[in-house]
């Protein structure tokens, strides 16, 4: 039988009362909230079997290094990876911070944890004749013209304007028809417009006339089967198929096909702070992924090319 696990009500309320903070001030997005409560629970949970008893607001001023390395050592015991302890750190370290600055205490030992180091994954884009094919094919996964027209439309949005799937599925009946531009809701709340490039609205424009279902304009714009909003698993299977069809690798995801944008822009000149915009980016440093691409992709042609390589 599981232990029950006592956490005093105070420290209950001061970890609501953050998480509210987080959405109302920071903007930060539904999901993300959810993650930083999953992760700060099992913080205070392992300071309590740690401690050995109830676990109250007293206990986060009196942590010692010694209490931030044992949790850290137990994560990585179980199999946490350094990326995930890392983002677990970041959520402690975000609470602490701000109860510390509401109650007054030194909360240097936490804030001083060091996160462990690892690699970022550098994004995977396709190579611009694979996108084109991609485009070029995806319609063929279904026998249906309008369904077909829609998966069609869906990733012209992803490639053509470097949509992430939510915010291309985020759509209503009241963004269309498509102009020049179009304001997207992306994380956290935080608007931006995106330009809108011809053969995208003119997918998006098929697959309007094509649709069976009324666009109403308080409705999601692309449609599953039966007119409820479609399924982004959806998407991720008819490129599935395409990517077999076409040869592609399992990177060959919806989601390249954003990094594919930014990536392509950036090869044809395009500036680093504009590519952060059109991504929606909050951190430049998350857009300059892009620039280890291609510079990595510089490489192996040099490689392959230099005759002294």
């Amino acid at each position: 039988m599981a232990e029950l696990i006592h956490i005093s009500p105070a420290l209950t309320d001061a970890l609501a009362r953050w998480l509210d903070h987080l959405k109302a001030i920071d903007g930060v997005a539904e999901n993300t909230t959810v993650a930083y409560g999953h992760d700060l629970l099992g913080f205070l949970t392992f300071l309590t079997l740690h401690h050995g008893d109830s676990l109250g607001l007293g206990v986060l001023a009196r942590l010692t290094v010694g209490d931030m390395r044992a949790w850290m050592a137990q994560e990585r015991a179980r199999g946490l990876s350094a990326r995930s302890l890392a983002r677990e750190l970041s959520a402690v370290k975000n609470f602490t911070g701000w109860l510390a600055e509401r109650e007054g205490f030194d909360a240097t030992a936490i804030l001083s944890a060091r996160a462990p180091k690892f690699r970022r994954k550098l994004p995977r884009p396709l190579a611009e004749d694979a996108a084109r094919a991609v485009l070029d094919t995806v319609s063929l996964q279904s026998g249906e013209a309008w369904i077909a027209a829609r998966d069609t439309a869906v990733v012209t949005l992803l490639y053509g304007c470097g949509l992430r799937i939510s915010e291309a599925l985020g759509l209503t009946g009241a963004d269309f028809p498509l102009g020049e531009s179009v304001r997207i809701v992306g994380k956290g709340g935080k608007e931006r417009v995106v330009p809108v490039i011809p053969p995208a609205r003119e997918a998006v424009a098929i697959y309007a006339r094509l649709c069976p279902f009324p666009l109403e304009r308080d409705q999601a714009l692309f449609r599953g089967k039966r007119g409820g909003p479609l399924n982004a698993r959806l998407i991720a299977r008819a490129m599935e198929q395409t990517r077999m069809q076409l040869g592609l690798p399992a990177t060959a995801t919806p989601h390249a096909l954003r990094h594919s944008f930014a990536s392509h822009l950036l090869g044809a000149g395009g500036d680093l702070r504009t590519i952060q915009e059109l991504l929606g980016h909050a951190s430049l440093s998350t857009t300059q992924a892009y620039t280890a691409v291609d510079t990595a992709r510089l490489m192996d042609v040099y490689r392959k090319s230099h005759p002294r390589a």
